[in-house]
């Protein structure tokens, strides 16, 4: 079976599947084959009559995975509700067992496979069970995704802090700039993250401009993002984290 990597972010709208998209692109410029999974996309609209999950389609195009998206990304919600309450509306209970078969049937294929959550850590997938308890049962390494802006800190010491109480283990976080012109608090939150937690910073990732994605979204822009990911992050310690998870029996 492959290695995975589970990304997670301090809330939503934080720059989730950007930083899945640059990993993609920045892991498959090192010569990896890279898988991915969306196991639950709420706020899908339809198209050709169904409902498609645009984020899990980024993930596919970033990654080349020749996974069908019923496969990336099982559970598509049309309501933009946390995982459970969106399926509790529309009639379906996501069921964690399965998504982790359809996990290990991807990343048995894959050198590493990358899961994009839904929200944060704790978001509800069912009544009692939050990303958390899936990122458990996959038993799959966190990156935080940290949007670089005022509020950071506390969201993002939360997000570390309880996923050590609970056992996770955090491969480290990424800083994500949110706004074009720097604020004191994006100017400064890197610097104070460091001296408030023992997790790795990754690296960081600047605003992108409208020029510089031609008015596109950056997930389907692979040759700047795998430079931007393959300068801005620490991708050595991906690679060591692979090589150890290999050659464990």
């Amino acid at each position: 079976m492959g290695r995975g990597l589970f990304i997670t972010g301090t809330d939503t709208g934080v720059g989730k599947t950007l930083v899945a998209c640059g990993l993609a692109f920045a892991l498959r410029g090192l010569g990896r084959k890279v898988g991915v999974m969306k196991p639950v996309e709420t706020g899908c609209a339809e198209k050709e009559g169904q409902l498609f999950p645009q984020d899990a389609s980024y993930l596919k195009e970033a990654s080349g995975c020749e996974e069908p998206l019923q496969k990336i990304c099982p559970y598509r919600l049309p309501i933009p509700l946390a995982p459970s309450v969106a399926a509790q509306r529309a009639g379906v209970t996501i069921d964690l067992s399965l998504l982790c078969e359809l996990y290990d049937e991807i990343s048995s294929a894959h050198g590493i496979t990358l899961v994009e959550g839904a929200g944060g850590l704790l978001v509800p997938l069912q009544s009692r069970c939050t990303t958390a308890d899936l990122v458990r049962m996959l038993k799959l390494p966190l990156v935080v995704v940290v949007a670089n802006r005022l509020g950071a800190l506390n969201h993002a010491l939360l997000t570390l802090e309880h996923a050590s109480c609970l056992g996770l283990p955090v491969l480290g976080y990424i800083l994500n700039h949110m706004e074009s012109l720097p604020s004191p608090a994006a100017e400064t939150n890197a610097r104070t993250l460091q001296s408030l937690t023992s997790h790795t910073c990754l690296g960081e990732i600047p605003f992108l401009t409208p020029e510089q994605l031609n008015g596109s979204r950056p997930e389907t822009k692979p040759s700047l993002l795998t430079a931007l990911f393959q300068e801005r992050l620490d991708l050595r310690l991906l690679e060591a984290t692979l090589q150890q998870e290999q050659s464990q029996p």
